[in-house]
């Protein structure tokens, strides 16, 4: 089985390492090609208006000046010789990648393109929280089994698999959950304002760490409670319910006011 390893932590990162220790457990044959530089929140941006650079670092190991996207494309296409591989796994990413965030996310968003390129994909993260001696050992824990079982059961073709591991002692989780995309009825995203030392406005974004009030069955109160989710992801947002209602209303000749 070949496996392409990618991330939007950028190529030096902790995660990615953990990623690839994780794809070595399941394949000999693993291909790295991994963001330069941090492209978090980068979602499926494409290089459209700049050339992408492409630095090799080792064998079966490359870094791009170029997104998450940008470079399981690249990788599939032009980088790595013979077949396509088999699987991609995006992460491990810092910080968990649950609800809403996932539209966000380049972590989810390699997995995205490698489905789009006809391979299956799973986005890894890591749940944050306090600081651990190995931040990363749920993940390098339990992922390899997980995904050893995603792929002997499969999945649809248009469909992703995220996984999210909470932030506890590996003791301390006992539970896979397979979960739907929950969504928070809190705001959890700010901007700071800040003065540079020429006196010009500049922003900061970024979250707040205020917990929700998740259903049962979302990916939010799986981690809430300790357990790694499992939610499989569909790129389709059409939302089929508002769709009938309005072809009452819209459908036939375009109205005019």
């Amino acid at each position: 089985m070949r496996i392409l390893v990618t991330n939007d932590d950028g190529i030096h990162a902790d995660g990615l390492a953990a990623l690839e220790a994780i794809a070595a457990q399941l394949s000999e044959d693993v291909w790295v090609c991994a963001p330069e530089v941090e492209q978090s929140g980068a979602s499926r941006a494409l290089s459209l208006s700049a050339p992408v650079r492409v630095q090799q670092l080792g064998p079966r190991r490359f870094a791009t000046n170029g997104t998450p996207t940008d470079c399981v494309m690249l990788a599939i296409h032009d980088i790595i010789g013979g077949p396509k591989p088999d699987l991609v796994l995006s992460g491990v990413n810092r910080g968990a990648n649950l609800a809403e965030d996932v539209t966000l996310s380049g972590t989810v968003a390699g997995a995205i393109e490698g489905m789009v390129q006809g391979v299956p994909g799973i986005a890894l993260s890591q749940t944050g929280g306090p600081q651990r001696e190995d931040y990363y050992e749920p993940a390098t824990a339990f992922a390899p089994g997980i995904i050893a079982r995603l792929i002997k059961t499969g999945w649809p073709a248009d469909v992703v698999i995220n996984i999210n591991f909470p932030n506890r002692d590996v003791a301390e989780i006992e539970a896979v959950e397979v979960t739907r995309q929950g969504f928070r009825d809190v705001h959890i995203r700010h901007t700071e304002k800040r003065t540079d030392l020429r006196g010009k406005a500049y922003f900061w974004i970024g979250y707040h760490q205020t917990p929700s009030q998740p259903d049962q069955g979302t990916d939010l109160r799986a981690i809430y409670e300790g357990r790694i989710s499992v939610t499989p992801l569909h790129i389709d947002l059409t939302h089929a319910a508002t769709v009938h209602a309005l072809k009452g209303v819209l459908g036939g000749a375009p109205p005019k006011l």
